[in-house]
């Protein structure tokens, strides 16, 4: 079997480029096409210029505009083009598979459908998703962690450790646990009173959780689910260069793009 072809897709949240662009030189050599917004979106209005890729990994966060003013957050809606590209990709047996990193569950929170997609949602203001009602959500940078492998058997979590420790930033933000597949879980704690308030930082108080609070928090750390025709895998870390080097991180997304 031919080795996958990736396509990569950045923009919308800052990240360190050159390590992160190295971790593909290391795990899929002259197998990744990188795009970043808005020209990203142009080959999604048209899904069959996506016909020479096998999978795409999404380390992007589009729809949200930063105004640095009241209101901080603008959210903008993704085209109609766009939303028909998008499922039309979702309902073709053929079509790529879909890896989605760390801030890519952010993304598009004026599109209903995309944490259906993504399996979560992180919220920069409060929002109703999944019927109820959320605060802005909540993170916490630099936290050393366990993260436990609970489906050792799933081919994501092939030649992966029962359990390893990383250092990422960490979330406190709804996942759908009841409709994914899960394949990691932190031990990390993630309650509201250990992390920081993301509305908050949209005005500059980048560490402040004064007067916010938030329910617990989902500790799945990557699951999997089918949408349509469409495989899917969700990894919650995936912050910085620490994160780009762990052998177990680009063991799983080497993995996960071979399984999508």
């Amino acid at each position: 079997m031919a080795e996958p072809r990736i396509l990569v897709v950045t923009k919308g949240h800052p990240f360190e480029r050159e390590p992160f662009l190295a971790m593909f030189d290391a795990v899929a050599p002259d197998r990744w096409v990188h795009v970043e917004h808005p020209e990203a979106q142009q080959l999604f209005v048209e899904p069959r210029q996506l016909a020479e890729f096998d999978a795409i990994v999404f380390y992007d966060m589009p729809g949200i505009e930063f105004t640095g003013a009241e209101p901080p957050v603008r959210l903008l809606e993704p085209s109609d083009d766009y939303i028909e590209g998008f499922s039309t990709m979702l309902a073709d047996s053929d079509g790529p598979g879909l890896v989605f990193l760390h801030h890519a569950v952010a993304g598009w929170p004026a599109w209903d459908r995309y944490p259906e997609i993504v399996g979560a949602r992180f919220h920069y203001q409060p929002s109703k998703f999944d019927g109820r009602n959320y605060p802005d959500s909540g993170y916490r940078h630099d936290v050393t962690h366990t993260v436990d492998v609970i489906d050792r058997d799933h081919p994501v979590c092939a030649g992966l450790p029962a359990h390893f420790e990383i250092t990422d930033e960490v979330y406190c933000f709804p996942v759908l646990e009841d409709r994914v597949h899960p394949l990691m879980r932190s031990r990390h704690r993630f309650e509201s009173d250990g992390f920081y308030s993301s509305a908050a930082a949209t005005r500059g108080r980048m560490y402040d959780s004064q007067d916010w609070t938030h329910p617990t928090g989902s500790d799945l750390s990557a699951w999997t689910q089918q949408v349509e025709a469409t495989r899917v895998v969700t990894i919650q870390f995936g912050d910085g260069p620490q994160t780009y080097s762990h052998p177990v991180f680009r063991r799983l997304l080497t993995n996960a793009v071979a399984w999508v």
